[in-house]
């Protein structure tokens, strides 16, 4: 039976004081992300348990139960301790999907350091915009990363003390992690935390595509717990696999926190996506809950059903989907797949958790977003030029998308951008910037993003981001980016380019732009496409109208951009504006 097998009645009696309780806290009121994820396990009935079963891009494996794994956080702990690090300075993690990572971010979370995840694929200048605002004190990384990325900005940042090297041979200026963890001891005791203690920022990009830093408090814990449990469906004996890098906030709230408090057994795959091989994974590993993304089921659905149906996936209970939209067609295309449906949520980096949702005892709608969590209070509003709101009680119109304030998962602020942070809210509602129509049974639908976000695979990039690298180059003149639909990524991004006057287009100069911006900006957030244009478009005041070019690149009549709102390309479900 599902976790919660009658949601109106659970809507009826949650509370978000109750669902506190679900967990065990800390004496005299604290309450600890690391206590409930993995120190209360380790020193119960869990202690031998599975907690992270790790398996490498080459075939190589670890694991560790809870026991194991409350020992390393706590040697991590000890390490922060020993170079000093105080509760709230920022520890930053730049690595892929491997254990130190999720070591070094549950050992920060005990220590009450702020802990920041980083996608490994940034170039260098994503980074340092992210890690100088965000005051890095701690880096931890490995030497590849370290010397392709982080040795030419370590002179521009003042504040990163020091460099952990996750596998060995630190280079000059680094220090060898393994070696301090050996030396560390493997006993610590988490201090009191208060539930508004910082614990975990996570960037984003508004529509100007500069980075804003949100950061949530050790109460968001209590969000992870409940949405793992209720929204997610697991239970006791579960092998949950989350695809998402630990890099963007799914892979640190749903990829560590959410099920490590609910004491299952987290499956981690280093490799990246191949069908063949995610196929032998669900099935050789016996996983039973998966929460993947739209841009992955659409690549297995190219790779054809033939290899989900050769395999037994029978354990398989439930499988889950955010980041975008999950188009209709895919949804058909699971129930045929997997005989189960692939039940699609909503949320954002800001509410740092699982909002709105289809539940494992509720019908799915094809398309549709779900219904609210218990304690969530949802609704569709339009904005007032006063400065405040109406909600729009009418099913099925365009507004949009707000939230009722207060829940535990909240951000607290955009780190240095406090006024940003106010305007995003109004007369008690977070304001989502998402368009959303809510239909009579209520459930939630997606119209699309209002500002001009580009949702690649699920990563957010702000185009801004883009038109500032390209720019750097000597030929450039002007840039516009927008995203451009694509059958598997959902979007990638194109950019136009005005050269300057002297210089004339050529195939060989988009090839070295290209290559460019890969160097400069990494090959997440680098265009994919980029087109000459004697000019961009833009408004009076010298905004670039990145709509019109988007009308252009869907064939739309010059200008007409009516429809552009409903296009399953608009960005983004969960993370808002910025993995």
């Amino acid at each position: 039976m599902p976790n919660m097998p009658d949601y109106e009645q659970a809507r009826a009696s949650f509370s978000w004081s109750d669902a506190r309780g679900w967990l065990d806290g800390q004496p005299g009121g604290g309450l600890n992300i690391t206590h409930e994820a993995v120190t209360r396990h380790a020193r119960g009935p869990l202690s031998d348990t599975i907690a992270l079963r790790w398996l490498g891009k080459h075939g190589h494996q670890r694991r560790f139960s809870y026991a194991a794994l409350e020992r390393e956080c706590s040697r991590f702990a000890n390490v922060l301790t020993k170079l000093g690090v105080t509760p709230m300075e920022a520890v930053f993690g730049l690595c892929g999907r491997i254990p130190e990572l999720y070591i070094a971010a549950l050992g920060s979370l005990a220590h009450r350091a702020v802990f920041c995840p980083l996608f490994a694929a940034f170039g260098p200048e994503p980074i340092h915009a992210r890690m100088n605002q965000g005051r890095a004190k701690v880096l931890v990384t490995t030497r590849r990363l370290y010397t392709s990325k982080i040795a030419q900005l370590r002179e521009r940042l003042p504040r990163l003390e020091h460099v952990l090297i996750t596998d060995g041979d630190p280079p000059p200026g680094c220090l060898d992690l393994r070696a301090l963890m050996a030396e560390a001891s493997e006993t610590y005791t988490i201090a009191p935390t208060h539930p508004e203690h910082p614990a975990l920022l996570h960037f984003t990009s508004g529509t100007t595509g500069q980075p804003r830093g949100a950061l949530h408090v050790h109460e968001a814990v209590v969000t992870h717990h409940v949405t793992g449990r209720l929204a997610l469906d697991l239970r006791p004996g579960d092998v949950f696999w989350c695809t998402a890098d630990p890099g963007w906030v799914t892979g640190t709230s749903y990829g560590i926190i959410a099920p490590l408090t609910n004491g299952v057994t987290v499956f981690v795959d280093e490799g990246e996506l191949d069908p063949t091989r995610w196929y032998k994974l669900l099935e050789h590993e016996a996983v039973t809950v998966w929460y993947t993304v739209p841009t992955a089921i659409r690549t297995l659905m190219r790779a054809g059903i033939e290899l989900a149906l050769d395999r037994d996936l029978s354990q398989l209970r439930f499988i889950a989907s955010v980041g975008e939209p999950l188009n209709p067609e895919a949804m058909r295309w699971g129930l045929e797949a997997f005989a189960q449906p692939i039940h699609d949520n909503w949320w954002q980096t800001e509410t740092g958790g699982i909002m709105i949702a289809n539940y494992a005892s509720m019908t799915v709608k094809p398309g549709s977003m779900g219904k609210p969590l218990p304690g969530i209070v949802a609704a569709i509003v339009e904005r007032r030029d006063d400065g405040s709101v109406r909600v729009i009680d009418k099913p099925n119109v365009d507004g949009e998308l707000a939230l009722r304030a207060g829940w535990p998962s909240m951000f607290r602020t955009y780190v240095g951008r406090e006024q940003r942070y106010n305007e995003c809210f109004a007369d008690g509602w977070y304001l989502t910037g998402d368009l959303a129509q809510r239909d009579r049974d209520g459930y939630y639908w997606f119209v699309g993003r209002i500002d001009d976000m580009i949702n690649s695979a699920g990563h957010l990039i702000g185009p801004f981001e883009v038109e500032s690298g390209l720019l750097e180059h000597d030929d450039v003149a002007e840039v516009a980016a927008i995203g451009k639909p694509d059958s598997v990524a959902g979007e990638v991004v194109k950019a136009f380019v005005v050269l300057q006057p002297e210089v004339e287009p050529s195939p060989r100069l988009r090839r070295a732009l290209l290559a460019f911006a890969r160097k400069r900006l990494g090959m997440a957030v680098a265009p994919r496409e980029i087109e000459f244009r004697a000019s961009v478009p833009k408004t009076r005041s010298g905004k670039i109208m990145r709509r019109l070019l988007r009308a252009q690149e869907l064939g739309l009549p010059e200008g007409d951009t009516s429809t552009l709102e409903s296009e399953s390309l608009q960005p983004p479900m969960w993370m808002s504006r910025g993995p």
